[in-house]
């Protein structure tokens, strides 16, 4: 074994030095092939999964977008409690590895069931399969992809090696989406299979893949033992002190606009194919356009890699969205017959599709260092799961409302579509995407971390691991080292408070932070509680049409439910808060210090010493 595969299984203690090492090929190819099976899953789930439900299940649309909005809704709510898990999970297999044993099993048997339907479900029933099978699955993907994505930055803090290890991760990932692209298409052309002989072998072939790679993976990879055995932190200070790293908001920001473009294409393809282009053969052709749109991203790869040498992450995330942008522009033009023009521009969105594949998870791990470098921990799932989380609810609305759309204008499966149905279908499919690469691209021209403020940011941890202090090195400010105690401990547990609410704690009395937690967390419980009933009163029976609304309603019931579980989180603390646990000069102290983080963007402020912790 050498001396990188010995740090990974359970050398030393990591430094910088360490980590600048390579990765072995090896390690590199095995945390990366699981990815190609999960990939593949995703391309039938998204692109071929509503328009069958719909045209050969006979399943209304208008039940699909509840259904899918409500299946997100939990994703997402799902994504920080298993990231809080995964990272204060402490076992024999690690952190990660044991919800990878666990997770893709699973996931497997609830996509194979999604993908085949009994033949003799249809309308409400249907409705109902679907609903079913499409939580479960997007449950246990949560099970075993978060941790496997939270893995990716501790197995090297490597600049560099970052962009290598998520290029092979993601070059698994558009080898499975070309996979799982061409498959459907081919395998009707070539053997003449009915859609559901197709999704039958596709959903056993990539359910078990799916179980052998990711078993691979735990057994063959380990864990950083010094990753493992670290103290991890509350969940809801943990994810204030997240909010407060502005390089990790930046990225955010961007990533969470820009994830609006990918969700609306993945729904709208085969609507805008069948019912704009309209080929001959509207499978085959889907099934090229999405082969040459992934095919073209994984060609460029190598490309945006040497890029990303050469001038930076950030230059070369920037430069990708030109493709998306005019790409998008162009096809809005496109009409009835402009099969191989459609096919040339969405090969041209695909180039710049490949670089947003591996730099944004590569731009984020340095970012998890910028925040090691202020708490000390390593907290990859939670940033991972927060990074999942937002961009998921506004994804919710991207692939639901435009089918809700289309059925509010008339949509009618399998015939040729009223003007007013195509115009939609051509605006929300190009012009929407555009727009968001475009606001994307804004965001993410102010992301502050380049080569040589990262590795700054990691002479910063190791000075902290020697107990000296250490200099930011975006706002030149000294930073001493985190030192586990009753001082670290007062910080995390104020965290649990906004500035403004422990403002009104200092001024209004004891009782305060107590009234402040329920009353939030009483009106988003009423209003989730509200927004059910509404739901459950328009869907009484699955023969009538709810209307395009209810899926937004179940987004907004999901993010206030969302709202009530961390307010309730919340509850106890404030109640030792209002015990007198802290001295107010304490407090007093902490404001201060939170305000100068929020003015300079880091992490997490500094609590004067001496104090006593909450018990």
């Amino acid at each position: 074994m050498d001396s990188a595969d010995a740090k990974i299984a359970g050398g030393g203690k990591t430094t910088a030095a360490h980590t600048a090492e390579p990765l072995p090929l090896r390690t590199k190819l095995l945390y990366g092939a699981p990815s190609f099976a999960g990939a593949a899953m995703v391309i039938p789930i998204f692109i071929h999964m509503p328009k069958f439900y719909a045209d050969v299940v006979l399943v209304p649309l208008v039940y699909l977008a509840m259904a899918i909005a409500i299946a997100r809704s939990l994703d997402a709510l799902s994504d920080p409690l298993m990231g809080w898990i995964s990272d204060h999970t402490h076992t024999r297999l690690g952190r990660r590895r044991p919800y990878m044993l666990i997770g893709a099993p699973l996931c497997g048997v609830a996509f194979f069931c999604l993908l085949n339907p009994p033949a003799s479900l249809t309308g409400g029933r249907a409705a109902i399969w679907f609903g079913v099978t499409f939580i479960l699955y997007f449950i246990f993907h949560t099970v075993y992809v978060l941790p496997h994505y939270a893995l990716g930055p501790e197995l090297t803090q490597n600049y560099h090696e970052r962009s290598t290890l998520f290029a092979w991760r993601e070059s698994f990932t558009i080898l499975g989406t070309i996979v799982a692209a061409a498959a459907p298409g081919v395998m009707m052309q070539a053997f003449h299979m009915t859609e559901r002989q197709v999704f039958f072998r596709l959903g056993i072939f990539f359910g078990v893949l799916l179980s052998v790679l990711y078993g691979l993976l735990v057994l063959t990879v380990k864990e950083r033992p010094d990753f493992v055995t670290r103290e991890s932190n509350p969940l809801v200070p943990g994810v204030r002190r997240a909010l407060r790293n502005r390089p990790f908001g930046i990225l955010l920001g961007s990533y969470v606009v820009g994830s609006i473009s990918g969700a609306i294409p993945a729904t709208m393809m085969p609507f805008f194919n069948a019912y704009v282009i309209r080929p001959a053969n509207p499978t085959f052709w889907l099934s090229m356009l999405l082969l040459g749109y992934f095919a073209f991203g994984f060609i460029s790869l190598p490309f945006w890699v040497a890029v990303a040498r050469r001038v930076g992450k950030l230059n070369a995330y920037l430069a990708s969205f030109f493709l998306g942008i005019t790409g998008g522009g162009a096809m809005f033009l496109l009409g009835p017959g402009d099969t191989w023009w459609l096919l040339v521009l969405i090969c041209w969105a695909g180039i710049g599709f490949g670089a947003g594949l591996f730099l944004t998870p590569s731009m984020q791990a340095d970012v998890i260092d910028y925040d090691e470098l202020y708490t000390g921990k390593r907290r990859e799932a939670q940033y991972t799961a927060f990074w999942s989380m937002l961009p998921k609810f506004v994804a919710i609305p991207s692939a639901a409302v435009p089918i809700a759309i289309l059925a509010s204008l008339g949509y009618i499966p399998n015939a040729i579509q009223a003007p007013r149905v195509v115009f939609a279908i051509r605006a929300i499919f190009a012009l929407g995407p555009a727009t968001c690469s475009m606001l994307s691209f804004l965001i993410a021209r102010r992301f502050p971390i380049t080569e040589k403020i990262h590795n700054k940011i990691l002479e910063g941890i190791e000075l902290h691991a020697r107990g000296e202090a250490a200099v930011d090195p975006l706002t030149g400010a000294s930073v001493p080292p985190p030192k586990p105690g009753p001082n670290e401990d007062v910080g995390w547990f104020l965290d649990y408070f906004s500035s403004g609410e422990l403002k009104r704690y200092l001024a209004r009395g004891a009782s305060q932070p107590v009234r402040d937690v329920l009353t939030v967390a009483a009106i988003s419980i009423a209003v989730s509680i509200i927004s059910v009933i509404y739901v459950l009163r328009r869907v009484s029976s699955l023969s009538t049409d709810p209307g395009a609304m209810i899926s937004l309603i179940v987004v907004a019931a999901g993010l206030a439910f969302a709202i009530f579980v961390f307010h309730l989180m919340r509850l106890g603390p404030a109640r030792r808060l209002a015990a007198g646990e802290i001295p107010a000069d304490v407090v007093r102290s902490h404001l201060g210090q939170v305000v100068e983080a929020l003015r300079e963007g880091t992490p997490t402020p500094v609590v004067a010493t001496g104090v006593t912790g909450p018990s």
